[in-house]
């Protein structure tokens, strides 16, 4: 049987689609979609075949995901991949490289971002005067395995009064951080310990939500 591919969430109806990239992945996304057109592409009776929400939430998981909780659906993106059984030697000298005499430490940072995604973990900070010392290329390295679930964001990104982009992302990655206002850095502190965030888009009303993501720094400036 074909998967239909809406869900009306409220009075809302969706279409999931998944948008090509680059790298020749694809990221499935929710796309706003007309009550009008689907009966036109597929007939009036599809209507009543279409999966029925409440609302949105945002529950992360990568073992035990689940797409909908107790009528809500759930945003969080699931994990396109499966760990495995195998040769790892590549990627233990790449996290000591990143982590230095701290790589244990990085082994369990690592670790509670996949196992347990809801755990508060200290803001990761990865400071060189040094290019080229695979900062950037660590926080590449991190998209591919949590894929959506991670953002990059700007200084300027991370002051503007709307996040709705970033609040519900486990891993929020700056490059070539340099804040130079006590308030963000203050902003900052605050959200790596709180769980809970108010999230605001253009032209909606503020509102409040769960937070469990996790930020990484990148500077050369020491």
């Amino acid at each position: 049987m074909k998967q239909i591919p809406y869900i009306r969430v409220g009075t809302s109806y969706y279409k999931k689609v998944k948008a090509p990239t680059i790298a020749g992945h694809f990221n499935e996304i929710l796309v706003p979609w007309n009550m009008e057109t689907i009966k036109q592409d597929h007939g009036k009776d599809h209507l009543g075949k279409i999966p029925k929400y409440d609302g949105f939430t945002c529950i992360p998981s990568h073992i035990e995901f689940k797409q909908e909780y107790l009528g809500f659906y759930n945003i969080y993106y699931p994990l396109g991949k499966s760990p495995k059984a195998g040769d790892v030697s590549n990627s233990l000298k790449f996290i000591e490289h990143i982590f230095g005499k701290h790589f244990e430490l990085g082994l369990d940072y690592l670790q509670l971002l996949y196992q347990k995604p809801i755990q508060v973990l200290p803001i990761l900070c990865l400071v060189s005067k040094e290019r080229s010392t695979g900062k950037s290329t660590f926080l590449k390295w991190l998209k591919e395995i949590f894929e959506n679930n991670l953002t990059y964001l700007t200084n300027d990104s991370f002051s503007s009064q709307f996040n709705a982009d970033w609040a519900n992302k486990l891993l929020i990655c700056i490059d070539e951080v340099l804040f130079n206002k006590e308030e963000l850095t203050e902003r900052i502190k605050y959200l790596s310990t709180t769980n809970i965030n108010k999230l605001e888009a253009k032209g909606k009303d503020k509102r409040e939500v769960e937070f469990f993501g996790k930020f990484i720094l990148c500077s050369n400036n020491e």
